[in-house]
């Protein structure tokens, strides 16, 4: 299989398995799409990672693979692609990218999908889709400009340039860098801690947030609104003011 689904102490590693470059093929967006998917339904999978490896997260598409196809197959072919990474932003659930290596076009797309991203002294990232004549079709125009605004997007998108991770740190495009062979154990750290909390108020703050970039603010403070009084009818809620009440804030252990 081009991607797995390996799940240990509540958090889901979405591992990309496809050397030497991770390139995304159809076979492994659909793939991706459907583990995706299973992260969501499974009560066990409480956070994930997305992971391609100790050297490398995802170089990009199979370029040879989209060589072949002409404007009625892509046409045919480019909603199932943006589905298959919209499938992974979707995952109610805390999701961190551990970045290794290249992230480069669709690489660097399926980063954008996470919450958080913690990267690789050695990550270099990038959109290089405009030195192929094209422009990003994974969702890079629109995730990329709302992690870095507007004008870095363009930056990114127009020049196809790569940044290494220093930059990418700067830039807003990853949150954290660490030396290579930390990255996967750190953020399997940051979703462990996660994947103890309590799992209906992170999926609400998740929607919420998510919604409301994608909005106008009113929309997004109904939604906020709603999620926030729903949440008073959960048990996670009623143990986590009992806990506060009791024994005093930060203490509360969530099933």
């Amino acid at each position: 299989m081009t991607v797995n689904l390996e799940v240990a102490e509540g958090v889901g590693t979405l591992r990309l398995d496809r050397p030497p470059m991770n390139a995304l093929d159809v076979a492994t967006q659909d793939r991706l799409k459907e583990l995706a998917e299973e992260a969501t339904r499974r009560d066990d999978v409480r956070a994930v990672v997305i992971y391609g490896g100790e050297k490398v997260f995802a170089a990009g598409a199979d370029i040879k693979e989209m060589q072949a196809m002409d404007h009625a197959a892509m046409i045919a072919r480019a909603r199932a692609l943006q589905d298959s990474f919209t499938a992974v932003a979707r995952i109610p659930k805390p999701v961190v990218a551990a970045v290794t290596g290249y992230a480069l076009g669709g690489g660097c797309e399926l980063a954008l999908c996470a919450d958080f991203r913690i990267a690789g002294e050695n990550a270099k990232l990038g959109q290089p889709e405009i030195l192929l004549g094209l422009i990003p079709g994974a969702g890079g125009t629109q995730r990329l400009s709302r992690l870095v605004g507007p004008s870095r997007a363009k930056d990114l998108i127009f020049t196809g340039r790569q940044v290494k991770a220093d930059e990418a740190l700067t830039l807003g495009l990853v949150d954290r860098v660490v030396p290579a062979g930390e990255v996967y154990a750190q953020a399997h750290a940051w979703a462990a801690r996660l994947a103890k909390g309590p799992a209906i108020a992170l999926r609400a703050a998740k929607e919420a947030v998510d919604t409301g970039l994608e909005t106008d603010i009113e929309t997004g403070l109904a939604v906020e609104r709603n999620w926030f009084a729903g949440l008073f009818a959960t048990e996670d809620r009623e143990r986590g003011m009992r806990s506060f009440v009791e024994e005093g804030p930060g203490k509360a252990k969530f099933g």
